[in-house]
């Protein structure tokens, strides 16, 4: 915030210089009777030279003010991502242990299986606060490369060329980036 100032002070002060100030103290200077015209054609030549400085420059800082808000940005929505990579294999555990409680279980350990399910209910949420998303696709869903990973093919009766016929790990986005393909496996052409 304060480099933001810093560079809007700078900008207000490039903008005070006038170039028509500058035009017209170079127009009663080039009057002058006692300045030859090889001395002026030479002055005049300077000030274009002047000028186009000092426009590539206020170029120059109109493109790196753009370019540090656009890098800034970028480093809060995405400077995260090392950190949300390190995470999912925690959601991965909390999933397949959740998956393979069975019914005996979920008798003798409903209160540990409850405490898992708020955990992973908790995980998701802080996903969601910080942009990432689930990529949750469906058995029979098409096969999308730019979000989902084949794992295998293999011919299954009944699925067209493309299909999922099977899902081994869910992916994520973290806002429009893709952090993490989905792990499916697909269906090639069905057997006869």
């Amino acid at each position: 915030m304060a480099e933001s100032k810093k560079d809007e002070h700078l900008d207000e002060q490039v903008k005070g210089i006038s170039l028509a100030g500058l035009a017209e103290d170079a127009e009663d200077f080039m009057n002058d009777p006692l300045v030859d015209d090889d001395e002026m054609e030479t002055l005049r030549a300077e000030r274009d030279d002047f000028r186009d400085r000092f426009m590539r420059a206020l170029a120059d800082a109109e493109n790196s003010r753009k370019r540090s808000d656009r890098d800034r940005r970028e480093a809060e929505q995405y400077g995260g991502s090392k950190l949300a990579r390190d995470m999912l294999p925690i959601y991965d555990a909390l999933s397949r242990a959740l998956d393979s409680a069975t019914e005996e279980h979920k008798e003798h350990a409903a209160a540990l299986l409850e405490g898992v399910e708020l955990t992973m209910r908790e995980l998701l949420h802080v996903f969601s606060k910080h942009g990432m998303t689930l990529v949750k696709p469906e058995i029979g869903d098409k096969f999308d490369p730019q979000v989902h990973q084949a794992m295998f093919e293999a011919p299954v009766p009944n699925t067209v060329a493309g299909d999922i016929i099977q899902v081994m790990a869910e992916g994520f986005l973290l806002h429009d980036r893709l952090l993490r393909p989905a792990q499916v496996g697909v269906s090639s052409s069905p057997a006869g």
